[in-house]
Formats: structure tokens, C-alpha cells, sequence
């Protein structure tokens, strides 16, 4: 089954990245994006330009935040195995 990616997050550089909404309201939880409108599902970075960043599958994390870099490492290595 394919993952919808149904929420947008706008970063400071103003690169656009797609990621699920369950990925969207974890990040909201944490206070790495703020929520900054409904439909679609958008929202901001709340990073610092000089903070680290990665991106792993269009997703992108903040090295500030590893239980976020785990959860995604993890469900890319859960798609692999199921191939």
C-alpha cells in the first residue's frame, strides 16, 4: 500500500518537502514545525539557518531531534525488508 504525503513542510531556504500527516503531527509535538494552515496540511520549520539538517527520503529532520531521525531510518529499513 503507498504511503499518501499529504502534508507540506516549507523550510527557511524555502525548499517544499511532501511527508505524511502522522510524520507532519509528530514534528508538531516536538516543536520542530509550526502549523500554519489546514488544507493542505502546511507547515514551518522552526529551525535556525545554521542549525544541521538532513533529509532521508524527502523527509526532512534536524540532527537537534534523533528520535525523529530513528523513527524514519527505521520504517525505510521496515519497506526494505517487506520487498
Amino acid at each position: 500500500m503507498k504511503v499518501k504525503k499529504t502534508a507540506l513542510i516549507v523550510c527557511n531556504n524555502k525548499k517544499e518537502y511532501w511527508i505524511t500527516q502522522k510524520q507532519f503531527w509528530n514534528m508538531v509535538r516536538e516543536g520542530v514545525v509550526i502549523q500554519t494552515g489546514n488544507f493542505p496540511l502546511t507547515g514551518q520549520f522552526r529551525g535556525r539557518e545554521d542549525q544541521l539538517l538532513i533529509t532521508i527520503q524527502h523527509t526532512v529532520l534536524s540532527k537537534a531531534t534523533p528520535h525523529h531521525t530513528s523513527e524514519v531510518l527505521q520504517a525505510s529499513r521496515l519497506r526494505r525488508s517487506k520487498r
